[in-house]
């Protein structure tokens, strides 16, 4: 008979190490995925709950002012618990700040940004007072606007931190694009440098007369806002 030799073991390759090892990666993998993508859900819901509570903190302070409002009337409107605010804000001014910073302070950051070379003042006003009325005046945001102008007196905190966030650079900002406009000989005198204020004051009056005598007279925003700059500028300068 022919005696089988054993092959010496340490001379064997593994067949199946690769294939267990290649699983092994792939199931790896597949928790990481699964894991990144629940945190991803997570995160998602809760950005979802915030937004959900910001909104209704307008509708109670828009409601009941302030003071009046109460934390577990939010969490009511918000479909939330009382406990998952304060995840989220510490108090009720933490977050009318908020309100701020979200609603408001990006129309702010297109005011400081610089308009395109060579556009005239008044195409820059026009565009200013277009975004004006579709993005604060037809929002939710002209009811934090009147807010602050209805709270503002007795909470001065509150007004202190819009003035710092809003007012301050978007008066900064406008009189750079006037103070611009000006040395171009596009201004007839340096009113509107001196008191850039003027260029908003119809959207702000458009906004208390909206919460006291629009639903006896509605205001045409739009065309108050133009007629004020064919004040400015004159009719014949209209775009």
């Amino acid at each position: 008979m022919v005696s089988r030799k054993r092959g010496n073991r340490r001379d064997q390759k593994p067949t199946g190490r690769p294939s267990r090892a290649l699983a092994a990666a792939a199931k790896s993998s597949a928790r990481k995925s699964l894991s990144s993508a629940a945190k991803a859900s997570r995160a998602d819901k809760s950005a979802l709950r915030r937004d959900a509570i910001l909104a209704a903190a307008l509708e109670e302070f828009s409601a009941r002012g302030f003071a009046a409002a109460r934390m577990e009337d939010m969490a009511q409107r918000a479909g939330v618990g009382k406990g998952t605010i304060y995840l989220h804000f510490r108090d009720k001014e933490a977050l009318f700040q908020e309100l701020v910073t979200t609603m408001l302070v990006p129309f702010v950051a297109t005011i400081e940004a610089a308009p395109p070379v060579g556009l005239p003042i008044r195409l820059v006003l026009e565009r200013l007072v277009d975004l004006f009325v579709r993005e604060i005046y037809g929002t939710e945001r002209r009811k934090l606007i009147r807010l602050i102008m209805t709270e503002g007196p007795r909470f001065p905190q509150l007004a202190e931190f819009h003035y710092h966030h809003i007012v301050k650079r978007a008066i900064a900002a406008m009189r750079a694009l006037l103070e611009a406009a000006h040395r171009r000989g596009e201004l007839r005198n340096d009113a509107l440098v001196r008191f850039p204020q003027l260029v908003i004051a119809p959207g702000m009056m458009a906004i208390v007369w909206s919460g006291l005598f629009d639903r006896f007279a509605t205001l045409d925003v739009a065309a108050l806002m133009g007629a004020h700059l064919d004040l400015i500028f004159g009719t014949g300068d209209a775009s």
